[in-house]
């Protein structure tokens, strides 16, 4: 599967910090009913094993809604799973080796936090850039913030799309606007939501305003 620029406008991290008794899948899916159009599955601390299965089992579901299903960070497992591709951090791996493992029809994300290492990642072969934290995050904490310059000057230096993650809500997605970003990449905005589903639908509704409006 190729990435459309229109795959990465409400482009879903998953995190179970906000499951309860809920299932991740069923989440998954009530995003995806409601207009998410693509999926990172993120699990830091899962076993190898496992990862694999709830892998495995997000592929079912992404296929049916025809959306990319991503995988942070493990390359293994995105072989295992047949993902459609898998995104990695600066210190996550050789984008050239990754490459090579993959394939050319999967698809590679790269997080970058200059002009320089986006610049980078595209000649190295990646699809698209992850861009963030562009607001404060509690998701990740290590991640330092990055104003809306530079977003716009990584936007205009490569070719490839972007995607803004860290801290966007529908509150704040309106300030992304004129950025050149793609889409934008949610995590607790949508998963700690009572309603996954009405979240979701309102996130696709603006971000189609500002972003392919």
């Amino acid at each position: 599967m190729r990435l459309r620029r229109e795959d990465l406008l409400v482009y879903i991290v998953t995190d179970r910090s906000w499951l309860g008794s809920n299932q991740l899948s069923d989440q998954v899916e009530e995003a995806l009913r409601s207009g998410a159009t693509m999926v990172q599955l993120r699990e830091k601390d899962m076993a190898y094993e496992s990862f694999v299965k709830e892998a495995l089992d997000m592929k079912e579901i992404t296929r049916r809604y025809q959306v990319p299903l991503i995988i942070n960070d493990n390359i293994d497992v995105a072989v295992a799973s047949d993902a459609d591709g898998v995104h990695l951090g600066q210190q996550d791996g050789d984008i050239i080796l990754a490459r090579k493992r993959l394939g050319y029809d999967k698809i590679i994300g790269i997080s970058a936090h200059t002009v320089m290492e986006a610049m980078d990642a595209e000649a190295g072969g990646a699809d698209y850039i992850g861009v963030g934290a562009v607001f404060g995050t509690n998701t990740k904490k290590d991640a330092e913030n990055i104003g809306m310059e530079i977003l716009t000057e990584i936007c205009h230096a490569v070719t490839i799309p972007v995607v803004a993650i860290g801290g966007i809500t529908l509150e704040n997605m309106e300030k992304l606007h004129g950025t050149g970003v793609a889409g934008v990449a949610v995590i607790s905005a949508i998963f700690s939501a009572q309603n996954i589903g009405d979240a979701t639908k309102r996130m696709v509704v603006k971000a189609k305003e500002h972003f392919h409006g």
